[in-house]
């Protein structure tokens, strides 16, 4: 594949577009330090509406199941219940840091509908990111911490490995999750990237096991198996590629402006291409309270 495979999917570039996840087949997506949460329908790409628009960076969604217009975040400094025209209903709040400021980065459901967010510090300060999960009953539980930018998170389809990488260091680590308890178990270095191969940021796993990763700063999109051998590399039009998804016969990419002093014309771009991979579409929230 070349990077002419792609093609603009929205008109708008976005400042740090995240979080594209397949929903009700339509895309959604999040421009993160703009706290705005997109939609587009496949046959109406280029009128994206604005789902959410919050005066906080919003870094991903979920769908709650049950609940149709209702979405759990990773937002602001913390996880809460979203709903258009609504204050938002905290769940969580990441506890300070001290000296730094945080915010939340990224997120996803498992298949036993647990929300699993990450925290960082806004300077990326070494160390201060962490692993929260979310569970039906809305209790909160800091899982991993000393992390410093971390992404996905991503689960196989039976919800019993976890993928999580953390960007700054370059690595994705692979954990096994007990299906009852959410508890993690030990942590497997999954793959180790070079700075020069890019950042892993946002990830995916499709119907077959593998594992799509974008690639921050490299302008690619690697596929891996679940021993981490490297199955497939991607050539994407644009330098900081943040997230990936799949879904209506396309593969999307999210990428950003973030960092870029001198941008391209697809920098910000949500970028597609036809595709036969398929994958779920994104995991619902699956809510035990009132």
């Amino acid at each position: 594949m070349t990077t002419h495979d792609w093609q603009p999917w929205t008109p708008g570039r976005y400042q740090l577009g995240e979080g594209a996840r397949w929903h009700e087949s339509r895309l959604y997506f999040v421009d993160l330090l703009q706290g705005i949460l997109y939609g587009c329908h496949p046959n109406r790409a280029r009128h994206p509406w604005r789902e959410l628009d919050l005066d906080m960076p919003l870094g991903a969604v979920a769908p709650v199941a049950g609940r149709p217009g209702q979405w759990i975040a990773a937002v602001g400094t913390g996880v809460a219940l979203l709903r258009p025209g609504c204050q938002p209903h905290w769940l969580a709040r990441v506890p300070a840091a001290a000296g730094h400021r945080l915010r939340m980065n990224d997120g996803a459901c498992d298949s036993a509908g647990r929300f699993w967010a990450t925290s960082m510090a806004v300077d990326a300060a070494r160390g201060v990111g962490a692993l929260h999960r979310i569970d039906p009953d809305g209790s909160a539980h800091r899982v991993l911490t000393g992390l410093t930018v971390p992404n996905g998170p991503a689960f196989d389809a039976t919800g019993t490995t976890l993928y999580l990488a953390d960007s700054a260091h370059g690595t994705i680590t692979a954990y096994r999750v007990h299906s009852f308890s959410g508890r993690l178990g030990p942590a497997r270095t999954l793959v180790r990237l070079a700075p020069e191969e890019g950042r892993p940021d946002g990830m995916t796993v499709d119907d077959r096991g593998l594992l799509w990763v974008a690639l921050w700063g490299a302008g690619r999109v690697h596929c891996y198996n679940a021993r981490g051998l490297l199955k497939a590399v991607l050539a994407v039009p644009a330098a900081n590629v943040s997230s990936v998804a799949f879904g209506g016969g396309r593969m999307y990419v999210t990428t950003a402006l973030h960092r870029l002093a001198a941008p391209g014309p697809l920098a910000g771009a949500v970028l597609a291409r036809p595709c036969t991979v398929t994958a779920p579409a994104a995991a619902p929230f699956r809510p035990h309270l009132p």
